[in-house]
């Protein structure tokens, strides 16, 4: 044992003579250009080729890292034997990740590539503007050479495409609102934004479930449609109005939209825009895949029907001219919505719509009437959705929700009671809702509520003709006492003329009266 332990050190003494050696034989240089002949003549007998992605690229993060670790994700899950998890910033889901020097291989389009998390330490810095992390991470990508163009040409976009659809569905959808007066906020955003958990569904819609069907095979023809915009020449975007009367479940639908394709929602309120300028500035600032909406946009801003004049809208409108005056709206109004038609036309399908991609436009009204054609058009609302007054399918859902009756469970005297009277009734989802929620705790009593309300209403559309005349009568009236009250408001120096021209009269009369009693005396 003793020989072996001699033999060996003196092996060890030859192997550092000749390193030695050879250190001061060859220079660097030459030793170098020996190893770059070596690495070339390995590569041309290898049959793999390598890629290596870093986490920091010079100074800057590399997203295509991030991308990556989020695609393997939803592998690793299912073949990974050692796993790393996380949960990012504003995110209900726990995300799985390569351990550090594990390996894990992915197939795509019959083509296996093996990819390899690398974790080392760093060197030690003497002086840097930016401070780097300790380990030195990425990704190298083992790729067969004859299958190098494809990985190259659809395998990473592939990857990417699938590591944005993972980060928006980990990712709790927000809801922006725009600053009031347009003001920016500390990171000089104009939108606020709070988390969106609203839990409307189309399955939970109170609506024809063949419509239903219909939009959301319209939304995910969107959604898949790029291809097919970039094809046709179109912007990728979509307007949808939303028309009926309240409590219809027009905001239920757009949360529901929502929902169904993952997408943040900005709610854009008119009012609080002042010139067309700042409507561009807003539409600039939000993101793809979002939904844009403008509520009760017959009652925002004058956006009356030309053809109708704008008497018809004149309850809404706050502008100083209507949008059709000739000059335009003057700018320097303070206090006054300046918003134009056209300005808003280009908002919705001009070339400044087309700045973002996969955004959806949803207006809502309750009086389509008082819409201008010109927003009608297919272009700007594309699709119609009339939001309607319950009918039996709607009562079912609504029962199916609140109650939890099946398609069999309901009583089929009941069911032909409301059957024979929802058409009849007019009855709004909320308001049928709000009769099953009252009642809940008594299923049968909710069905017996729900029906007698049905049955009061069609008896009150039966005899409600006067009723109805009367109450726009004093509605007309209060609005002609409301704009007395406006005109006086507006002219306050002719009533303060007015009240000194009979204080003055007053003092005449009363030196009249003096003089006289003076001349009695």
């Amino acid at each position: 044992m003793k020989d072996f332990w001699t033999s060996l050190a003196s092996l060890m003494g030859v192997w550092a003579f000749c390193q030695s050696l050879l250190h001061s034989i060859f220079p660097p240089e030459l030793r170098f250009a020996f190893l770059k002949i070596f690495y070339r003549i390995f590569n041309c007998f290898s049959v793999y080729c390598y890629y290596d992605i870093t986490e920091i690229d010079g100074v800057n993060t590399n997203e295509l890292y991030n991308a990556v670790q989020l695609y393997l994700s939803s592998t690793a899950s299912n073949i990974g034997n050692r796993l790393s998890l996380t949960r990012g910033l504003n995110s209900s889901a726990i995300t799985f990740a390569l351990s550090n020097n594990d390996h894990l291989v992915d197939v795509y389009d019959g083509v296996a590539v093996l990819w390899e998390h690398v974790v080392m330490q760093r060197q030690s810095q003497t002086f840097s503007w930016r401070p780097l992390p300790e380990d030195k991470r990425g990704f190298t990508l083992r790729v067969n050479k004859k299958d190098k163009s494809l990985i190259l040409g659809s395998y990473l976009d592939f990857v990417v495409e699938t590591a944005n659809e993972v980060r928006r569905k980990n990712q709790d959808r927000l809801l922006y609102t725009n600053s009031r007066g347009g003001s920016l906020d500390s990171r000089g955003h104009p939108w606020e934004s709070v988390p969106f958990k609203h839990p409307s569904t189309f399955e939970t819609m109170a609506m024809d479930p063949q419509k239903k069907l219909q939009i959301m095979a319209d939304l995910r023809d969107f959604a898949d449609g790029q291809s097919f915009y970039q094809r046709t020449g179109r912007a990728w975007k979509r307007g949808y109005l939303l028309y009926g009367p309240p409590g219809t479940g027009k905001s239920s639908m757009i949360a529901a939209m929502a929902n169904f394709l993952r997408y943040d929602i900005y709610d854009l309120e008119l009012t609080e825009v002042h010139t067309n300028g700042e409507l561009r500035k807003l539409l600039m600032k939000t993101s793809s895949k979002s939904i844009i909406v403008i509520e009760d946009i017959d009652c925002s801003i004058n956006l009356g029907n030309r053809k109708k004049g704008n008497a018809s809208s004149q309850s809404c409108d706050i502008g100083p001219y209507p949008l059709d005056f000739p000059g335009g709206l003057n700018v320097g109004d303070e206090g006054r919505n300046v918003i134009t038609l056209s300005g808003l036309l280009n908002f919705t399908d001009g070339l400044w719509s087309c700045c973002g991609s996969e955004r959806i436009f949803v207006f809502t009204t309750n009086h389509i009437e008082k819409l201008d054609p010109a927003l009608l058009r297919s272009g700007r609302m594309d699709m119609h959705i009339c939001m309607s007054y319950c009918e039996l399918s709607s009562i079912k859902i609504l029962l199916k929700n609140y109650l939890g009756f099946e398609d069999g469970d309901l009583d089929e005297g009941a069911f032909k009671e409301l059957e024979k009277v929802v058409k009849k009734a007019k009855m709004t989802p909320a308001d049928a809702s709000e009769v099953l929620i009252k009642n809940r705790r008594d299923k049968e009593k909710a069905v017996r509520e729900l029906v007698e309300e049905l049955k009061r209403r069609v008896e009150r559309n039966r005899n409600g003709g006067f009723k109805e005349r009367d109450l726009l009568v004093g509605v007309q009236e209060q609005e002609e006492e409301q704009e007395q009250e406006k005109r006086a408001l507006e002219s306050p120096k002719e009533g303060c003329h007015e009240l000194e021209w009979n204080f003055k009269k007053g003092e005449e009369e009363v030196e009249k009266e003096d003089q006289e009693k003076v001349k009695m005396r």
